[in-house]
């Protein structure tokens, strides 16, 4: 089985403020993106960046056989949502923005203005496990970027004051939202890891040692490549293992900016999941490294752009 995460990055039909200006140019983002899922060939995959049901729709209809969506309720101002493309029924467990009751609102802006929910919506579903084993539970996110906006549609700041300051309400923003999915992981886990296939994956913009992304992986110690890995012990009941260890260093990214690669796209699997990884990766299983464009500051400039700025991650459970 191979479980994965992947932003396809605007996924909107034409029409709208954010998606492609006109069908002829529409027509080519869900075939592009449609030829990497085939060659990808998931049992499940996490989606990021759904603008519009439809087109992920559009999408669905050029895959092979009869695939399942499962959608978000909670969208952003842009529209964007997350969602899972299944080859089996799933069935939603959750679907919430819920920060935990004890985690107080998160300064947004220089007005004042405060985030006490998540920016998009964090998905759980259910889909059958293999044979006989327990089912499989994933939840999927899109974080608070890194690429920052500004008040009244810029993606510039006027100074560096304004840019420090809106790099921090965005962490803030990050790292509260990192809090509620570790409050959702909690749940699916249920203090079983050890006998439960539970994986939480997407688009975390952020990498593997980034104080939000550790939030996520529960008690310390224990991590892929660390002594402690091998060395069962009572966290191991609550615990998610990153598998960016597990990919090629040549692989290792999913995302180009500024010149730079990052591996911000994640996933994240309990200790029965994880001890069945055969291989994982970024891009396409025989494209090493992916090819990626590099993106800036002004998420605007790729719109109506075909393919993603996004390369899929991805693991094999055997």
């Amino acid at each position: 089985m191979l479980l994965g995460t992947w932003n396809p990055e605007n996924l909107y039909r034409p029409g709208g403020p954010f998606g492609p200006e006109d069908e002829a140019a529409y027509a080519s983002k869900p075939a592009s993106l449609a030829a990497v899922i085939t060659e990808l060939d998931p049992a499940l995959l996490g989606v990021q960046e759904v603008g519009d049901p439809g087109a992920l729709e559009d999408l669905a209809g050029m895959l092979d056989d009869d695939w399942r969506i499962a959608l978000s309720e909670h969208a952003d101002s842009r529209g964007i949502r997350v969602g899972f493309l299944s080859r089996t029924d799933p069935t939603v467990v959750a679907d919430t923005v819920a920060f935990p009751a004890e985690l107080l609102p998160v300064q947004a802006d220089d007005a004042g203005l405060t985030a006490g929910q998540a920016g998009r919506g964090f998905l759980a579903v259910e889909v059958a496990g293999d044979g006989d084993g327990p089912p499989l539970r994933v939840a999927v996110c899109h974080l608070k970027s890194k690429l920052l906006s500004y008040p009244n549609g810029r993606f510039h700041p006027r100074d560096e004051g304004e840019r420090a300051r809106y790099g921090a309400y965005a962490l803030y923003r990050r790292a509260a939202e990192a809090v509620a999915l570790r409050a959702l992981a909690d749940e699916l886990l249920d203090g079983d890891g050890r006998d439960r296939d539970v994986a939480v994956l997407g688009d975390l913009n952020d990498e593997v040692q980034a104080a939000t992304t550790q939030i996520l992986l529960g008690p310390p110690g224990s991590e892929i490549g660390t002594p402690g890995y091998d060395r069962p012990d009572d966290g191991d009941a609550f615990r998610l293992w990153d598998v960016a260890p597990l990919i090629p260093a040549a692989q290792r990214y999913s995302r180009v900016n500024f010149g730079r690669r990052e591996l911000i796209d994640h996933v994240l699997l309990s200790h029965r999941l994880v001890r069945r990884v055969t291989v994982a990766g970024t891009g396409l299983p025989d494209e090493v490294p992916p090819r990626l464009p590099s993106v800036g500051p002004d998420p605007a400039e790729r719109r109506g752009v075909a393919g993603s700025d996004h390369a899929p991650v991805w693991v094999r459970v055997g």
